[in-house]
């Protein structure tokens, strides 16, 4: 999952990124209000997590631009006002959550979370595909109830699929979504790393739709 955080504090930008990206998510960062709406505008983005007090543009200004332009990305408003004008400000602009700072890392990580579940369709923090199970929370990967060992690459492309499940994802919403703008597209990594998790799994869950991509099922459905 790719994530974008836009917030103009270095120490808490940094904070949020090492975070976010310890979690298994690939991470952009912004530290102003334009920058962060360039790259809400041009790249495809899971969910962003957005500061309301942003130099140049302010994160009410830069979500109603978002949304008027047809941007539906979860979005986490980040706020160190209290006043409840400001949070009503932030949902009628457009935003699906907020958190007050000053905040603890982990109630952000599982907010964006919930996110990323509301937003494909999925209740519960535990993805299920036949004997394959991952859990958002902690990373983990079993199939059978035995833990399987992924690359942190091989895991953000498994939990992708399974996010969608049941729908073809190409090849290049899944580089799209799993690497930063600096990844070389051109490559054949995608590829690489079915491989891997085909051989890693076991089970025969991810299939190849010719000149399409790839479809996650259930085993002998």
């Amino acid at each position: 999952m790719r994530l974008l955080v836009v917030e103009d504090d270095p120490d808490l930008n940094r904070q949020l990124t090492t975070a976010l990206s310890d979690a298994g998510y690939v991470v952009d960062r912004a530290f102003d209000g334009e920058e962060g709406h360039y790259l809400g505008e041009t790249e495809p983005y899971d969910a962003v997590i957005l500061d309301i007090g942003l130099p140049k543009m302010d994160g009410i200004s830069v979500l109603e631009a978002w949304r008027r332009e047809g941007r539906s990305m979860p979005v986490l408003m980040l706020t160190a006002r209290d006043r409840w004008s400001d949070k009503v400000q932030g949902f009628d602009a457009g935003a699906d959550d907020y958190v007050a700072k000053p905040f603890h890392l982990e109630e952000v990580l599982a907010r964006v979370r919930a996110l990323l579940r509301r937003s494909t369709g999925h209740a519960n923090s535990e993805f299920a595909c036949g004997p394959v199970r991952l859990d958002t929370r902690t990373g983990r990967v079993t199939v059978d109830g035995n833990p399987v060992r992924l690359t942190s690459h091989e895991y953000r492309l498994l939990s992708y699929l399974m996010h969608h499940a049941g729908r073809v994802v190409s090849r290049t919403e899944l580089v799209e979504h799993l690497y930063d703008q600096d990844f070389d597209r051109d490559s054949n990594t995608i590829e690489v790393f079915v491989g891997r998790i085909r051989r890693k799994l076991g089970v025969d869950i991810i299939q190849t739709v010719r000149g399409l991509g790839y479809l996650l099922s259930t085993p002998g459905g």
